[in-house]
């Protein structure tokens, strides 16, 4: 292998870490500012705020969602031949597209927000949030323009650090906009005899403005970006000698011919989570539950369990959008050698994050949804005890997604989400009707669904990479690693609660137990990891700190 070829595999690895940092941070942020949006307006309104955000996500995933992918392959295409004049042609033609895609669905949902949420889903007073998202999906759609034209040309940093910005706006403006909107709510509930529900209404408006806005600032930023960086980038284009230059037809061709595969699959391989509210409310209707219930239920699923989560799924969300842009020149340039390794790298890297999170929230169930959601209900627990195995299915099937169309098999993964998409109404319909298991069936559906797309797209990785996968080296040890330290993580838990319940209340008790379970088990989990050779210094050299963390495994010998 040559110099370029592990630069570029280090540099792949690295910019993986950073936006999957500024991921973890961001998902962090955000799941921080739910325990206060919860307790201000309750389940109730968490039902309202999710139904909302499953509409806008829709609506995002089939307008723009699919533009920054596009756009960072397409650059890196050109790039890499050092097309800079037709790189930039991508830039702008994307710019167009965004701005046309963006205005259609913003209007769409605006004015079509009252059908959406009351004939299609059973939830009406969720119009009122969805109204107030709908501007989101215009400025979101130009944000990824400039997201994947950075990614395009190898950084994250811009995406990133934007990421985390609009994050932290979207806390701040989220948890005071929904304090002031719910009061607000009270007072036009009161007029109208329905106090509570005009409430949780208006405080997930309030919710959905802190997206809105921080999209704003987030954009703000990577223009000011954008801007600093023309300069350079004009000067790469005074350098681009090619002879034959693409037309802005052909580019934007090429655009919505690149986009519609990865545009289908990435719909249909989140459409299952508006499909399952509908079949899950309407059924419950039938069979008898009362609406508050099932409210309720819907709440704690989208509003505290699938939160957490996504917090350790966004790492694979990052290093599958880092993917795209270093397997394209890879694949391009004809190393196919150098695709191998990286995506082995990306499957060792995903599961090393995924295992222990998944066993530490199944693990920590109870304790965790006491601690951020006040939360003592056995039910939302096991929802997260029963669902802690989606983080790895989910993990993987992302990431093996990005891959096949980092390798031009855009339209395999959609083939994949469409089968996996039925068989997951299947057995949705089948758990809840035949053995009546309420929300533990969709969340065994989903699990389901993620689990079969794994098979499904990982055969198809091995078919057209001929990639040849150390199941032990990248499943089976980090899974004894993660296991060991979830042993020691609820020993550690279980003995300092005890400790601290004859002096303190329950809940500083449980605040304190967790947090020091966690990091045990963070210390457990990466000795246990080096002891069973899931992790070599190889890889600990090719993400940030990695050389610190090495320098210390060798003076403890836990590295040889």
């Amino acid at each position: 292998m040559t110099k370029k070829s592990n630069k570029s595999d280090a540099s792949f690895l690295i910019q993986g870490s950073i936006l999957a940092v500024a991921s973890i941070i961001s998902r962090i942020v955000g799941l921080l500012y739910r325990v206060p949006l919860t307790a201000t307006i309750g389940k109730t309104g968490n039902d309202y705020y999710g139904t909302a955000y499953e509409i806008y996500n829709i609506i995002l995933l089939i307008s723009s969602y699919s533009i920054p992918l596009a756009v960072s392959k397409l650059v890196s295409a050109r790039v890499s031949n050092q097309k800079f004049k037709d790189a930039y042609k991508v830039l702008c033609s994307a710019l167009v597209f965004a701005i046309i895609t963006g205005g259609l669905a913003s209007c769409i949902v605006f004015f079509g927000a009252e059908f959406f949420t009351g004939v299609c889903l059973k939830t009406p007073l969720a119009a009122i949030a969805l109204k107030v998202l709908a501007p989101t999906l215009f400025i979101v759609a130009i944000l990824g323009v400039i997201r994947g034209f950075f990614q395009g040309l190898g950084t994250m940093i811009p995406s990133a650090i934007s990421q985390v910005i609009e994050q932290i706006i979207n806390a701040i403006v989220s948890v005071v906009a929904a304090n002031l909107l719910f009061s607000y709510g009270k007072k036009v509930g009161a007029v109208l005899g329905d106090k509570n529900n005009y409430a949780a209404a208006f405080g997930a408006a309030g919710g959905t403005l802190g997206t809105l806005t921080g999209a704003v600032f987030a954009l703000v930023f990577l223009i000011f970006i954008f801007f600093a960086y023309k300069k350079v980038f004009k000067k790469l284009i005074q350098k681009d000698k090619s002879k034959e230059n693409e037309g802005f037809y052909t580019i934007f061709s090429l655009l919505i011919m690149t986009c519609i595969p990865v545009l289908l699959s990435t719909t249909v391989y989140n459409i299952s989570s508006i499909i399952d509210q509908g079949i899950f409310k309407n059924i419950s209707v039938i069979q008898g539950y009362d609406k508050k219930q099932i409210s309720e239920f819907w709440g704690v699923f989208t509003g505290q369990y699938k939160v957490l989560i996504n917090v350790p799924i966004s790492i694979a969300s990052a290093l599958a959008a880092s993917t795209v842009p270093s397997l394209t020149s890879a694949y391009y340039s004809g190393d196919q050698e150098r695709v191998k390794k990286q995506i082995i790298m990306g499957d060792r890297f995903i599961m090393i994050v995924a295992f222990p999170c998944a066993i530490g929230m199944a693990v920590l169930a109870s304790p965790i949804m006491q601690l951020l959601f006040r939360d003592n209900d056995s039910t939302s627990a096991l929802m997260l005890i029963v669902g802690s195995c989606s983080i790895v299915f989910y993990s993987i099937s992302t990431l093996s997604n990005a891959i096949l169309q980092g390798i031009d098999k855009l339209s395999v993964p959609v083939f994949n989400a469409v089968i996996a998409l039925v068989a997951h109404l299947f057995v949705l319909i089948l758990l809840l009707c035949v053995f009546r298991l309420n929300i533990f069936a969709v969340i065994g559906a989903n699990a389901f669904y993620a689990l079969l797309m794994c098979y499904l797209n990982g055969k198809a990785v091995k078919k057209y990479s001929n990639v040849k996968y150390d199941i032990g080296l990248i499943f089976v040890k980090p899974f004894i690693a993660a296991a060991i330290m979830g042993f020691f993580v609820y020993l550690s838990y279980r003995l300092i609660y005890a400790i601290l319940c004859l002096n303190m209340s329950n809940s500083i008790a449980n605040a304190i137990g967790c947090i020091v379970a966690i990091i045990v088990g963070g210390i457990i989990y990466f000795a246990a990891l080096l002891l069973v050779k899931g992790i070599d210094d190889a890889i600990l050299a090719k993400i940030p700190g990695g050389k610190f963390i090495s320098k210390i495994a060798y003076s403890l010998h836990l590295l040889r």
